[in-house]
């Protein structure tokens, strides 16, 4: 995974290694960051002119004068160069009429996308250094696309993300869409040696915290086009709601789904130039984010200038200085005369932050233990990763963290429906100048839950993510419907993550579930149902977990993701394997004939963790 290398490299380089190659005389301009807002293009009845130009520039993802590097970009004849490039916005019908001059001195380049959807295959437009060319296409299915140039190369599988710049493409029905908001995810990335991957994460072309805050309020429906336009996997995590998958394509093609066939969901994937329409109604007020959930994507690693290794960015309580990368802030104001929730008669519980004797490959030894009778646990007592969560719907839950560590602490409540101020982001979680901020060594805090639905979540560190969530900051939460008790018989938790923060790019992350890299066998009662319940939190990683008996893949019934319901036509009985990716989780249902099953976490014939499930009359 590329991933490992650049946390590993991040620190080395300088500036002079960031600038590609300029041609003599080629003069740079400057970068606007582009929020497609404003459609690019003249509009002359029913045909858009677009005059596009693909050159050198200068970008500062960050700060207005943070560091600079040197890509090449899309703009518009005479205007200034935008990453993302110039938006295409039209309405279904429309013939568009681009040009395309290519004004770089040193290179070919190849440009895709431009061109009717859904298409049979990926076009491609080769231009020469100082070469144009004009293509003339109608716009087809209403849907949500991009365009790209590539240089040097034909295809969007490139290794170094210097040699890319894409825009949007939007087509919008005859009558015109809803109101929407477009993000494009953009990464400059670029081999400065064998150990250092040099790159700039952005959305919209800003990287946090200088990217946009999205304001809304309570009740608003909110919907966004989103654009992977980089050559990684990106699992988008949004805080505190839930929301519909409401369309998915990719180069060639959208789907809109019909109402009944959407997920509700808090974590999709997007696979290297997909794109997602999303939509959903922020019901709760306060401070949230939507962001990647690889953790090197939105720490301050991957800034182009991040922090030493003893540097103290990654404990830090500011969230503009322990974050970075592909996160967006969300600002949702409340309704007039709203009134806070009833909590009198909450259940109270008390979880520990403690640290232990390591017991694997980690370095540490970290874990979320609660507290069960009247006596606190042992302050260096540990359940790896840590203590399962088991709650009820509906019940008001109010949640003690104690702070046993020598460091500060944080806890976010992962696919949960709670107040943004239990929601566990440091200095941000909250509303106005009334944000929690992290929890001090020896100092504890209070998160109030009350769960609307029944499903399997987690919840984990927030803060310094390599060290302590691979450490064992992280663990499963069970959520019940009223009446309902846990039975560990019957219903089975399985939670993966990494022990240790990893090797270099392309080794295989050090899984373990549940703490554990070889487990024992798991005995379990035939012929009868068993609800098993997956979570991913580990740094990066997708991988499947999938269930054979022999080497046949076996049969169950699929159930909930993120903690939601399936819609009926996605709940039903198929191969007994999952994608997941980070921060998903995903329950199914299993009725097992007497014998021996194995339960596989990553490729099966190269699995990065193996269980046998043993089922007996």
């Amino acid at each position: 995974m590329r991933t490992g290398r650049m946390v590993l490299g991040l620190a080395g380089g300088g500036l002079a290694l960031l600038l590609g190659a300029r041609g003599p005389g080629e003069r740079l301009r400057v970068v606007v960051a582009n929020d497609n807002r404003v459609p690019a293009g003249r509009l002359r009845g029913d045909t858009l002119a677009i005059r596009l130009v693909v050159g050198r520039a200068t970008w500062r993802p960050e700060a207005p004068n943070g560091p600079a590097i040197e890509i090449a970009a899309f703009s518009e004849e005479g205007k200034a160069p935008r990453v993302p490039g110039p938006l295409i916005r039209v309405r279904t019908g429309t013939t568009i009429v681009a040009t395309v001059r290519n004004a770089l001195t040193d290179s070919t380049i190849s440009v895709h996308g431009l061109a009717t959807h859904p298409a049979a295959a990926a076009d491609s437009i080769a231009l020469r250094p100082g070469e144009s060319r004009t293509v003339r296409f109608r716009a087809g299915a209403p849907g949500t696309y991009l365009y790209a140039a590539m240089l040097g190369r034909r295809h969007f599988d490139v290794d170094d993300e210097a040699d890319a710049a894409s825009g949007a493409l939007v087509v919008d029905s005859a009558g015109g869409s809803a109101p929407d908001r477009i993000l494009m995810l953009n990464i400059w990335g670029k081999t400065i040696d064998s150990s250092t991957y040099r790159n700039a994460l952005a959305i919209n072309g800003r990287s946090w915290p200088w990217d946009e805050r999205m304001q809304m309020t309570v009740g608003d429906t909110v919907r966004w086009r989103v654009i992977n336009a980089t050559v990684r996997n990106h699992p988008m995590h949004l805080h505190g709601f839930f929301f519909d998958v409401t369309a998915r394509g990719n180069q060639l093609a959208d789907t809109t789904y019909a109402a009944g066939a959407r997920r509700s969901v808090v974590t999709e994937g997007m696979l290297p130039y997909t794109t997602m329409d999303m939509a959903f109604v922020p019901d709760r007020p306060g401070n949230w984010l939507f962001h990647c959930h690889i953790g090197f994507h939105v720490v301050p690693d991957t800034r182009l200038d991040p922090p030493g290794p003893s540097d103290h960015d990654r404990m830090s309580d500011d969230p503009a200085v322990h974050m970075a990368g592909l996160v967006v802030g969300l600002v949702v104001k409340p309704r007039p005369h709203a009134v806070a929730p009833d909590r009198r008669g909450a259940r109270e519980l008390r979880l520990f932050v403690d640290e232990g004797v390591p017991r694997g490959r980690a370095a540490r030894a970290l874990s979320f233990v609660l507290q069960r009778g009247d006596r606190p646990p042992a302050a260096d007592s540990l359940e790896p990763p840590s203590s399962v969560l088991v709650l009820t719907r509906g019940e008001p839950t109010d949640i003690h963290v104690i702070n046993r560590l020598n460091e500060s602490a944080a806890i976010h409540w992962h696919g949960i429906e709670l107040e943004s101020y239990s929601d566990g982001v440091p200095g941000w979680s909250g509303a106005g100048s009334a944000v929690a901020h992290m929890i001090p060594p020896r100092d504890s805090f209070v998160a109030h839950l009350t769960l609307p639905r029944a499903g399997t979540f987690m919840y984990h560190t927030h803060l310094n993510d390599f060290e302590q969530l691979t450490s064992g900051l992280y663990g499963g939460i069970i959520v019940l419907e009223p009446g309902q008790t846990y039975d560990p018989a019957r219903d089975h938790l399985f939670v993966a993550g990494w022990d240790g923060p990893g090797g270099a790019i392309r080794t295989r992350p050090p899984t373990v579930v549940n703490g554990e890299a070889r487990p024992a066998p798991l005995t379990l009662a035939a012929g009868v149902p068993h609800r098993l319940r997956f979570v991913n939190i580990g740094v990066a990683g997708r991988f499947a977990f999938s269930l054979f008996q022999d080497s046949t893949l076996a049969t169950w019934r699929r159930l909930a993701k993120d903690g939601g319901d399936l819609p009926a036509s996605q709940a039903t009985r198929g191969p007994a394997r999952q994608l997941l990716e980070v921060g998903e989780t995903f329950d199914a249902e299993f009725i097992g004939a007497p014998g021996e099953y194995r339960l596989v976490a990553g490729p099966p014939k190269d699995p990065l963790w193996v269980q046998r499930l043993i089922f007996k009359e």
